[in-house]
């Protein structure tokens, strides 16, 4: 495998243990080998209900790993607020990270779906003062986790993926609020993805993550074996935020 190093782990794949995911554990292990990756970081979507974690633990656990690759494992959990709650449930042993996604937008009384964050926005909220919403919500979740979940290690997912689904985006980000973002990452061992799928954090986001001493890595978010460790558009960010 060649390009930029981090192109040879992969810190985000699903197996059936997510509904909307198709592989097992052992065929995204064969397929990560087969790509050649040194690292993969196995995780599926959690809730406060969720309670096949324990089978999850066990499934990674029974692997027979090859030498040349790093298992790590994690749960994807959601941003609830803006005072850096995640949906996660009690039971996390053997469980490396959890993996913290913006599946909705956080806010003080908890996360509004797009269609609702796209009417508040319309209703007076505006893009600037949402912006800094998100943002401070981001700083927010990374200085608790260490507090709450002191256990685990943690991992932003696909970052500002979900501006674009309540009509704003990372370009109207400011310098500032980037290296606010960037360096609580950095203060915080906050590993950051850059994702595949969903092509983000983009250049510039990443080039601010890598200034401020932020550990950046790539995923693919991958949802069935073939997509483990294959990327392109990561790729492409990763190359312009080096460059």
């Amino acid at each position: 495998m060649t390009g930029h190093a981090a192109l040879r782990g992969d810190f985000h794949v699903h197996s059936v243990f997510s509904d909307d995911a198709v592989s097992t554990p052992a065929e995204n292990l064969a397929a990560a080998e087969a790509v050649g990756l040194s690292e993969v970081r196995f995780i599926d979507h959690v809730r406060l209900s969720t309670t096949w974690v324990p089978d999850f633990v066990s499934a990674v656990s029974s692997l027979a790993v090859p030498g040349s690759i790093t298992v790590r494992t994690g749960v994807e959990a959601k941003l609830l607020d803006t005072h850096g709650t995640i949906d996660v449930p009690a039971d996390l042993a053997g469980v490396d990270a959890i993996v913290i996604a913006d599946h909705q937008f956080p806010a003080a009384d908890g996360p509004w779906s797009p269609d609702a964050a796209r009417a508040r926005i319309a209703d007076g909220l505006g893009a600037t003062a949402a912006l800094e919403q998100f943002v401070s919500a981001s700083i927010a979740v990374m200085e608790e986790f260490g507090r709450r979940h002191p256990a685990f290690e943690p991992q932003l997912a696909h970052w500002f993926s979900i501006l674009p689904k309540v009509g704003l985006s990372e370009d109207q980000l400011t310098d500032e609020q980037l290296e606010r973002w960037a360096r609580t990452a950095a203060e915080t061992g906050t590993l950051i993805e850059v994702n595949e799928k969903w092509a983000c954090p983009g250049p510039r986001a990443i080039r601010a993550a890598l200034d401020a001493g932020a550990r950046v890595v790539a995923a693919t978010d991958s949802h069935v074996a073939t997509e483990v460790g294959r990327y392109d558009r990561a790729a492409r960010i990763l190359e312009e935020a080096a460059a």
